[in-house]
């Protein structure tokens, strides 16, 4: 991979973090601090919202956050050519291998 193909692949990788991480910054904050009030007027198995969405909500959240980074990082590694190896491609263009010899 050259060197503009892995830089690629890194921005594109940060990206998908950037993002997911505010999602997750948004749920676990807006829903389990900002927004309790607000929420608290609906129930949801029994509990308040805002409760229920500081205690379990954001850590659900973040678990869905987690299987989406790997579809997300999946199919980023399909379309920069992951190699058979299920090798990522590095910062510097080369492989652990390359980088070893």
């Amino acid at each position: 991979m050259s060197s503009k193909s892995a830089n690629s692949y890194w921005k594109a990788n940060l990206k998908i973090v950037a993002s997911l991480l505010c999602v997750w910054f948004a749920v676990s904050f807006g829903a389990g601090i900002l927004f309790v009030d607000a929420l608290d007027t609906i129930r949801f198995g029994g509990f308040k919202l805002g409760f229920w969405m500081a205690q379990q909500g954001s850590i659900l959240v973040f678990v869905v956050l987690i299987l989406l980074y790997i579809r997300l990082m999946d199919k980023l590694d399909a379309q920069y050519g992951e190699n058979a190896k299920g090798e990522t491609p590095s910062a510097s263009g080369a492989s652990l291998e390359e980088k070893e010899a």
